[in-house]
């Protein structure tokens, strides 16, 4: 069973069994695989170098819209615009820190420096979204009637499994940053 994030001296430590491991690293293989931007072939290489993408548009799927959103809610020219020139190297910082979270699943002992902690907030917390929208949670309510699926036995459907996955990552990420914060507390910032 997996142990709360706590701050040591050595960093935050934490400990998964090898099932919570392997269940991370599927989720964030797929939030990868969904973050990966199409390849073009006329794609002009100095543009993708410098991060342009002429192509943006807004996603179609409810989560990528979550993962990526528009930056103006009444102004869809404005977020377009925008997105053509920060979307690519979101995607990246994205995919980034979800393969580094990806990437600590090997070691035995899970122990994050701050670097460590902070790809993990963004990698849970890009897996949250993805699996808020699935579930389509859309305020406190709907947040708190997910949060009643606590029985693995009891999953019957793939919206309970989604539901008790959404809850251990809430509460592995809900450890990871009271743990963060205690680090910040201990070097008196």
């Amino acid at each position: 069973m997996a142990k709360a994030f706590k701050y040591g001296l050595k960093g935050i430590k934490g400990y998964l069994e090898p099932a919570e491991r392997e269940l991370l690293r599927s989720l964030f293989d797929d939030v990868i695989s969904m973050l990966e931007p199409e390849q073009r072939a006329n794609e002009d290489p100095l543009a993708a170098l410098v991060g342009l993408d002429t192509e943006a548009r807004e996603p179609s799927d409810r989560a990528m819209r979550r993962l990526l959103p528009n930056v103006m809610k009444n102004d869809d020219d404005a977020s377009l615009e925008f997105r053509r020139y920060t979307e690519r190297s979101l995607r990246e910082s994205k995919i980034g820190a979800l393969k580094a979270a990806a990437l600590s699943l090997d070691r035995e002992n899970l122990v994050l420096t701050p670097d460590d902690a902070r790809h993990w907030a963004t990698a849970l917390n890009d897996v949250r979204l993805v699996l808020a929208e699935r579930l389509d949670i859309r305020d406190d309510a709907d947040a708190d009637n997910v949060h009643l699926m606590q029985d693995w036995a009891q999953a019957e459907d793939v919206e309970s499994y989604l539901a008790l996955v959404y809850n251990f990552t809430t509460w592995l990420q809900e450890s990871l940053v009271q743990a963060m914060v205690h680090s910040l507390d201990a070097k008196g910032r």
